[in-house]
């Protein structure tokens, strides 16, 4: 598997996502726009579940209705993300292998990425993720070097700012959705907030 580029936008909303919940396991997928094959550009995330996490008809419903909504914007599921409760421990969990091993099954390059708790404080300098490819049916770490988050320095300082400005709390995922449905699960209005702040930065998201 090649390399795999992570979007200011899908960094930052996994951020806050585990911001919003910081005793909880959370979990999403992963979204690309971009064209199939060669580097897999992570482009967004969908926030899924702050609770019963192992709880399968939940994910499958809220698999299902991501990939009919990917379907009507041009996107794709090309991974999953967790967080763990427990922030010393970024293995990936018996659920988070079985949700990574169902996406595999559409796309063959999909990745599995553990956001690790140590490094979410506001002042870490590198990226606090593990990531996971699929190698002869088991997941294994991901080479380093082929993870790109380009202008890392600007995507820190909007996630840092963003989560200043409690904007964590807008954020909407799948769990917060089922308890009432007018809540938007494709956290629009913090994709536009994102995407004004990263402009000056990088001119895009």
């Amino acid at each position: 598997m090649g390399e795999v580029e992570l979007s200011c936008r899908a960094f930052v909303k996994m951020y806050l996502h585990a911001s919003l919940f910081p005793r909880c396991s959370i979990n999403g997928l992963l979204l690309s726009s971009g064209p199939a094959g060669g580097t897999v550009c992570v482009t967004d995330c969908v926030p899924l579940l702050h609770s019963h996490l192992p709880l399968a008809p939940i994910t499958q419903l809220a698999l299902t209705q991501v990939d009919v909504w990917c379907s009507q914007t041009q996107q794709r599921i090309v991974g999953y993300y967790q967080a763990n409760a427990c922030v010393s421990d970024s293995s990936p969990t018996p659920c988070a292998l079985k949700v990574a091993d169902k996406i595999a099954e559409q796309f063959d390059n999909a990745v599995l990425l553990m956001l690790d708790g140590s490094k979410m404080s506001p002042d870490y300098r590198v990226p606090p993720i593990v990531m996971y490819e699929r190698k002869d049916s088991r997941w294994t770490l991901k080479d380093k070097h082929t993870i790109m988050l380009r202008q890392w320095e600007e995507t820190r300082a909007i996630a840092a700012q963003m989560l200043e400005a409690n904007d964590h709390m807008t954020l909407v995922d799948f769990d917060c959705h089922l308890d009432d449905i007018t809540k938007d699960w494709t956290n629009q209005k913090l994709n536009t907030k994102i995407a004004e702040l990263a402009s000056p930065a990088n001119g895009n998201i």
